[in-house]
């Protein structure tokens, strides 16, 4: 895996201490590639195009990478969806709106890869009732493949190469008709917005910054993300979802001691400060801040959301741009009320709900986000 600035940061001075006879290379970790084969899977090697189109859905972006999702056949034609309850986020997402918003996003490229197979996907969204204030175990979705030869959808040329860039943008402004054009991916009934000038631009960033650092200070929302992290190769390969902290130079810190998961929690550590100016430089590299917002929010608009977002993301892809979910300060833990209602005044005054909100830019090219393989998602019955 290439080195990139990310991970330059999370060491800095300290990455002499992990060095190995002069370099990285006798390093004896193995290959990432095994967790990220589902993308060079997609596709490939099924005889349903239930099967098919499932492949690329799985690749959808979706919270701290907790892929939730479980698919039953039923049929020749259908697939229902009910979500894995352990792959929630209690701390960061308590009421499961981004979860559900990961469902939308998976959905939509479900339909989308349908499409591309010449079926389309009919979608029967909350047949059991859309649960409150929680997900329960009842289906998301129940979808019926119909081969009718639909029209394809030009956004899922890009599904293959969609990334989210959690890394320092180089700080270039995008022009002001893409920024709109972005909006144009997205589906009527959303809101979608974007930073508009140097004084909105700078509140956003200050709000964003202080979102991250509410987050890491408060000891639950932190250690959940801890707890997710997989640290080295093997635990990226082992449990191929969470947070991806593999490749060389994490493989070696952790094997030093000094990326672990008790030094992100210590505020003294190296490992901790590093974060912090990690997730500093991202936000002083951003251009502008898009955000996509539903008039109430219901759990039927939480999941149009993630439609929209995926829209949105494939049409940067398409344009060249980066984008990244800046989830801090819209999570909805009493620590953070202050800085969600703060934002909440400042980008939607008269009471939408403010679903997506993303760093937008020029970054740097990223890896594939590790996944399960399809079958791991696949619930016998």
């Amino acid at each position: 895996m290439p080195v990139n600035r990310r991970k330059i940061l999370m060491f800095g001075g300290a990455a002499a201490a992990v060095t190995v006879a002069g370099g990285w290379s006798m390093l004896a970790t193995p290959s990432l590639s095994r967790a990220s084969a589902p993308w060079v899977a997609a596709g490939k090697g099924f005889a349903d195009p239930r099967l098919n189109a499932l492949s690329y859905a799985i690749l959808a972006p979706n919270p701290h990478n907790r892929q939730p999702w479980q698919f039953t056949l039923v049929g020749d034609d259908i697939i229902d969806i009910t979500c894995d309850l352990d792959r929630r986020l209690p701390d960061t997402d308590p009421f499961d709106r981004q979860i559900t918003i990961g469902f939308g996003c998976m959905v939509e490229l479900l339909r989308q890869a349908a499409a591309e197979l010449g079926y389309s996907a009919q979608i029967d969204l909350f047949p059991d009732g859309p649960a409150q204030p929680r997900i329960n175990s009842g289906r998301i979705a129940r979808v019926r493949f119909v081969d009718d030869r639909p029209q394809r959808d030009p956004q899922f040329a890009h599904a293959i190469d969609r990334r989210s860039t959690k890394e320092a943008f180089d700080g270039r402004p995008v022009p002001m008709d893409q920024l709109r054009g972005l909006g144009d991916a997205v589906p009527a009934g959303l809101i979608y917005g974007h930073s508009a000038n140097p004084d909105q631009h700078a509140l956003l960033s200050d709000n964003a910054w202080r979102g991250w650092v509410m987050e890491q200070e408060t000891p639950a929302t932190r250690r959940e993300s801890i707890d997710l992290m997989r640290f080295g190769n093997e635990a990226v390969i082992a449990e191929p979802d969470g947070i991806d902290m593999g490749g060389a130079f994490l493989s070696a810190g952790n094997a030093a001691g000094i990326v672990t998961a008790q030094t992100l929690d210590d505020p003294a550590s190296y490992a901790y400060k590093s974060g912090g100016d990690m997730y500093r430089a991202m936000v002083d590299s951003t251009p502008h801040w898009a955000w996509i917002m539903t008039p109430t929010n219901t759990r039927e608009e939480q999941f149009n959301a993630g439609i929209g977002w995926i829209r949105l993301n494939l049409a940067a892809q398409r344009m060249g741009l980066s984008v990244h979910p800046w989830s801090h300060c819209l999570q909805e833990f009493p620590e953070m009320a202050d800085l969600f209602n703060e934002l909440r005044q400042h980008l939607a005054p008269d009471g939408e709900t403010i679903q997506m909100f993303a760093r937008v830019g020029y970054g740097p090219k990223v890896p594939a986000s590790p996944r399960w393989p399809l079958e791991a998602k696949l619930v016998d019955v």
